[in-house]
């Protein structure tokens, strides 16, 4: 087969599952299938739909390349999310949703024999956030089920399985906040070996290797060529993250958006991470550690804005920026910067929806701000995902860092990135409009003014 050009990539994330179909040549989307994705609260605990979204892949690949010829596919998901599967490649227990509180039931047992955050750049984590908690919990609470297992995979390794038959797993998924991966000795931690799970591990492969062609079955159900490679894939805030590790020159940072808002810093300042303030270590594609934070921004917004359409004016920015009207953190308590404060709403007596919709756009580019300065961040900000859409969280995070912010053009930001494993390119440049910080100063006057209110809070 000649070089691909046209990918199919399949993307999990926690809200919604997409399949886009990405053209290398010009590395833009060319076609894209959206699915919600909602877990199943049904028995034995609250888990992923993954028959009705292997359906939807399926009929997604189908329909795309009776458009377009597909040449190989990839695949990226969400973090914290694992599967065990026996040796015919069937699960033995549900996919676990991570926001499911059972692991905590066990939070005392497994605190005991976690690795500690100098070892892995995981911090402790509520619900199944860290995978390691997850799959604890699933060991003791259904050990004959757990007894079952041959492998332990990654999520978009699971994915990859079912299209190729072959097992795999990959550092920037096992490096998201697992308590399995040690990052400074590329390999598993210390977790791995003392719940001697290092035999269910599937072999450790890179994000860009060809598991192998899609199955015969498969080719057939779908009208795919059966020759139609499949890579091996990654976590989707690294997929993000890849293009500019292949085409910008450091300092900079990437803020990968979507129900989770993810900042990597790449060659910026040294700093020491906390922990307690949901920083962390991710592993690129590449293998490095990469200082890292984040907060759950796109599920705050959907709860603040309750679905309503992007309607303000002028008028109702200065209004906003004037009287201080602001939101302090944080409405999903928790995770991120401020992870124990609770959500309050300062001077908004009488705001309306235009105002309301800045205020909170406000309020995640100043938390994204405060997570680029958790992690040392410096040089440009390069915003990926769907918040690259909105003009007041791009400006006031230009505020906010008094640095520029390139706002991608990407509508998916993660499917360019996981597009580029199945290329020889060795760099990409993405394309984005480059903001400065506003020159009216109420801007950052604002951003002053929030951090202040914040540390009055105590």
């Amino acid at each position: 087969m000649s070089a691909p050009r046209h990918i199919a990539v399949i993307d999990i994330g926690k809200t919604n599952a997409k399949v886009a179909l990405v053209d290398l040549l010009t590395l833009s989307e060319v076609a894209l299938r959206r699915m919600a994705n909602a877990p199943v609260r049904q028995a034995p605990y609250p888990h992923h739909d993954v028959e009705g979204l292997w359906a939807f892949i399926l009929d997604s690949l189908a329909g795309l390349n009776r458009e377009q010829r597909i040449d190989a596919i990839s695949i990226t998901t969400h973090g914290a999310t694992g599967a065990l599967v026996d040796a015919a490649g069937e699960l033995v227990l549900p996919v676990l949703d991570y926001e499911f509180d059972g692991p905590d039931r066990l939070a005392a047992d497994y605190d005991a024999i976690r690795p500690p955050f100098a070892e892995t750049g995981t911090p402790r984590l509520p619900l199944g956030l860290n995978l390691g908690a997850q799959f604890f919990w699933q060991q003791k609470s259904f050990p004959m089920e757990f007894a079952k297992a041959a492998a332990m995979l990654m999520y978009p390794q699971y994915w990859a399985l079912r299209l190729t038959g072959v097992t795999a797993n990959e550092v920037t998924s096992l490096g998201c906040h697992t308590d399995l991966w040690d990052p400074w000795k590329a390999d598993f931690s210390s977790l791995v070996d003392d719940m001697e799970w290092r035999g269910l591990m599937a072999p450790v492969r890179p994000a860009r290797d060809r598991l192998g062609p899609i199955l015969p079955a498969l080719a057939a159900h779908t009208g795919l060529d059966p020759r139609i490679p499949v890579f091996c894939g990654l976590h989707d805030s690294n997929a993000s993250l890849l293009p500019h590790l292949l085409s910008d020159a450091p300092p900079f940072s990437v803020v990968s958006t979507g129900t989770w808002v993810v900042s990597m810093a790449v060659g910026g300042k040294a700093v020491t991470l906390d922990p307690a303030r949901d920083t962390l270590v991710n592993v690129n594609a590449l293998g490095d550690p990469v200082p890292s934070a984040r907060f759950m921004g796109g599920r705050e917004f959907s709860l603040l804005t309750e679905g309503q359409p992007e309607n303000w004016t002028e008028d109702d920015i200065s209004t906003v920026l004037t009287r201080k009207t602001m939101l302090l953190p944080s409405t999903q308590r928790g995770s991120g910067p401020f992870p124990h404060h609770a959500a309050t709403w300062l001077d908004d007596d009488g705001i309306n929806d235009g105002q309301r919709f800045a205020a909170v756009s406000f309020y995640l580019a100043l938390m994204t701000a405060i997570c680029l300065d958790l992690i040392g961040a410096d040089g440009p900000t390069i915003v990926e995902g769907p918040f690259a859409r909105n003009r007041l969280f791009v400006g006031m995070l230009a505020a906010a860092t008094a640095r520029a912010v390139v706002a991608s053009e990407a509508a998916t930001g993660t499917s360019i990135g996981a597009a580029l494993l199945a290329s020889d390119q060795v760099s990409a440049h993405g394309k984005g409009e480059r903001v400065e910080p506003p020159t009216d100063g109420a801007w950052a006057d604002y951003a002053s003014a929030w951090s202040v209110a914040i540390e009055a809070q105590g």
